[in-house]
């Protein structure tokens, strides 16, 4: 796999000073970390499961979770095992990285023994309401079944239990899982934030013109869970974005939150509209804001997304060339060669090395291009 392959070579071309770098489902998973980019989630009830896969692989998505758990009503678990299993199953072995939601332990050996050979097309589960007190079950679960069936399944758990939100109780709670989650640390490919269900516990659900930065309790969550678990210090993990929600625009109370400036710069004022009416202007604000606090990729419910979110995580000209500035120096301080910022060795190397991560994997864009050539060439609608 390779991020933009389905752009055309002239493309390429022309908006990649360094393009992406291959990737493959057995390549270390600080690799497929950040490969994931924007995890696109489907209820497993889904009628067109396999087809729908096969076509968003052909678009551009490079990770996607088949849902088992809140996507689907409690009655529908058994017809939702019973399609995904079917239509994995008819799958062709080129798609993207495939990720099962499940609700208990035990559908994790369940689902891998009914899949029989297709379970070599899912790279991993999603482990939801994630705590230490419960976790532990769930990641011996995908152990015991990966050394029994010879597989490589990696674990993606989600905060977004009520003990990660309870102020009195949410330090302790994330310590315990960071603990967990270390034992078990060459299966946990990233950590997943569920800020839905993070916003139920108060009865919260942020509008369309807002971020969920600006949901202060789910906000605090954000910011304890990158300091606890996603540590740069080799003690961490990958933190993802949490999911976008929206998808059509409906009535708003705010200005759009996308500047005309770089649309008209880059003569491309009528994708600034679409963005704004497809509610993508709020997502695209998010994604600034993730990537500003530490989050790696996204979780989103609907394909329009995902150009949006693969778009935002090229690497662009200029953090490259800061980045390696700063990684080419033995110390010491200097001036950026776009002359607009210090470039400080010591403080900024962890930031450097983040941004070579994702140059390797989504490239480096041109001089002068922004996302909204690459959104331009997606041809959003």
């Amino acid at each position: 796999m390779r991020h933009f392959d389905h752009l055309s070579a002239l493309d390429k071309d022309r908006l990649f000073h360094r393009l992406p770098e291959p990737f493959a489902r057995d390549d270390a998973p600080g690799t497929l970390a950040v490969a994931l980019g924007a995890t696109l989630y489907l209820p497993a009830t889904r009628p067109t499961l396999a087809a729908d896969i096969v076509k968003c692989g052909a678009r551009g998505v490079t990770s996607m979770v088949v849902c088992l758990e809140d996507s689907i009503a409690d009655h529908e678990v058994g017809d939702g095992e019973d399609n995904l299993v079917r239509q994995l199953r008819s799958l062709p072995d080129e798609v993207p990285m495939l990720f099962i939601r499940v609700r208990n332990p035990d559908q994790i050996p369940q689902l891998v023994s009914r899949l029989g050979g297709a379970a070599e097309r899912v790279s991993g589960f999603v482990l939801p309401k994630f705590t230490a007190g419960h976790g532990e079950a769930f990641l011996d679960a995908l152990a015991d079944t990966a050394g029994t069936a010879g597989l490589r399944l990696f674990a993606m758990p989600v905060i977004e239990s009520r003990e990660a939100i309870y102020r009195e109780i949410r330090v302790s709670t994330l310590l315990d899982v960071a603990r967990l989650l270390d034992k078990h640390r060459d299966r946990v490919l990233a950590v997943r934030l569920g800020a839905t269900d993070l916003s139920s516990h108060y009865g919260l659900r942020r509008p369309r013109e807002l971020t969920i930065y600006d949901v202060l309790p789910v906000a605090e969550v954000i910011s304890d869970v990158v300091n606890i678990i996603g540590r740069m210090d080799g003690s961490g993990f990958t933190v993802t974005g949490p999911v976008w929600e929206y998808f059509l625009g409906g009535a708003r109370m705010f200005k759009p939150q996308l500047r005309e400036t770089p649309f008209v710069e880059h003569d491309a004022p009528g994708l600034r509209q679409r963005l704004i009416t497809a509610d993508l202007d709020g997502l695209i604000r998010e994604v600034h804001l993730d990537k500003a606090n530490g989050l790696t990729g996204k979780t989103v419910i609907h394909p329009s997304h995902v150009a949006a979110v693969h778009a935002l995580s090229v690497v662009t000209n200029e953090e490259y060339c800061d980045a390696a500035d700063v990684l080419g120096r033995a110390g010491g301080v200097r001036a950026s060669s776009y002359r607009n910022k210090m470039n400080e060795v010591k403080p900024h190397t962890a930031w450097a090395e983040r941004i070579m991560s994702r140059a390797r994997v989504f490239g480096v864009a041109a001089e002068g291009v922004t996302f909204v050539d690459f959104l331009s060439a997606e041809g959003v609608r």
